[in-house]
């Protein structure tokens, strides 16, 4: 018989409620239980065989394992709560609101899973394109953009905490270093926070990344493009498409090479991997110092947006 965590869903809102059916589905998880003090008839209804509750505590001792899927201010308090009890944690993004929470939660971390999830990660364009992104040459311009048109959602929190976040990882994720300097600039459209936001990064190597993400846009984008001597890769993230112009002409005499990869459900497989770190004791596809490294560039964002000056980074502190 297949080895199984024993896990509980924790938040069964917009993102949550994906969550609990990946869950469900996969042979490496047993779900208990969700944990959902808001809309529990709905929950009832839909995982009758299920404990539905109304906190953590009520089936800690009943489970190996939570899926943390609630709003970002909670975050800490219950991965700190899941920590102190021993148990492995998979968080969605961002991991914490702020690094003092994110430094809090180090000290807890004992030899258990955490993940953190950020799901952009999971794209097959990135498997694809991993012996050529190593390949480049010299200084690299990476530009990543992430608008939609306005739709209601997450306008308790800024741009850069609901959306840019995704890119930060994936700029860190893909260049495999860090930024040593970041300026920024946004404007307030919708809501009282950021909505539309461009922050620029350099590296030490005279690299550079070029970072947009807004929420009042005139259409939908995602699209990551990534400039060097080698040439150029432009991946479009929306339609999972991927064009690439090197330095030499392709043998049919074109001067731009275009394919179609896979669309993928990243939550199922950012959950399978969590399971398998846990049943086979491997790492997980992104651990906390990914987690913390993301909180704080978000937060040195945010503070160059308000000083309106460029700030070099120090990730020490």
């Amino acid at each position: 018989m297949t080895k199984q965590v024993n896990v509980a869903i924790v938040g069964h809102g917009h993102l949550g409620k994906w969550h609990a059916q990946k869950a469900n589905a996969l042979e490496s998880a047993n779900l208990i239980a969700i944990v959902e003090p808001f809309n529990k008839e709905e929950v009832n209804k839909l995982y009758p065989q299920l404990k539905v509750v109304d906190n953590i505590n009520q089936i800690m001792d009943e489970i190996d394992a939570a899926v943390v899927v609630t709003p970002t201010s909670t975050h800490y308090e219950i991965v700190k709560e899941l920590l102190e009890n021993k148990k492995h944690v998979f968080c969605e993004k961002p991991l914490c609101s702020t690094m003092e929470q994110v430094n809090n939660l180090k000290p807890l971390l004992g030899d258990g899973v955490l993940q953190v999830g950020h799901s952009e990660r999971c794209h097959e364009a990135w498997e694809i394109l991993g012996d050529r992104f190593k390949s480049l040459a010299g200084k690299k311009i990476l530009k990543i953009d992430r608008f939609a048109p306005f739709k209601g959602r997450a306008t308790d929190v800024d741009v850069v905490q609901d959306l840019m976040i995704h890119d930060i990882d994936l700029m860190l994720f893909i260049l495999k270093m860090r930024p040593v300097k970041v300026e920024a600039i946004g404007h307030k459209v919708r809501t009282d926070n950021w909505d539309h936001v461009t922050a620029n990064f350099t590296f030490a190597d005279g690299s550079v990344a070029y970072i947009t993400s807004g929420r009042n846009h005139v259409k939908e984008v995602r699209a990551l493009e990534i400039m060097s001597e080698s040439g150029c890769d432009y991946v479009d993230l929306f339609e999972n498409k991927i064009y690439e112009a090197t330095s030499s002409q392709y043998e049919d005499g074109t001067f731009v090479k275009e394919w179609n990869y896979e669309k993928r459900d990243h939550l199922l497989i950012e959950q399978e991997n969590f399971y398998n770190s846990i049943l086979n004791q491997v790492h997980p596809m992104v651990d906390f110092e990914d987690g913390a490294k993301a909180v704080y560039l978000v937060a040195k964002v945010l503070e160059a947006l308000d000083s309106e000056k460029s700030l070099d980074l120090n990730y020490e502190k």
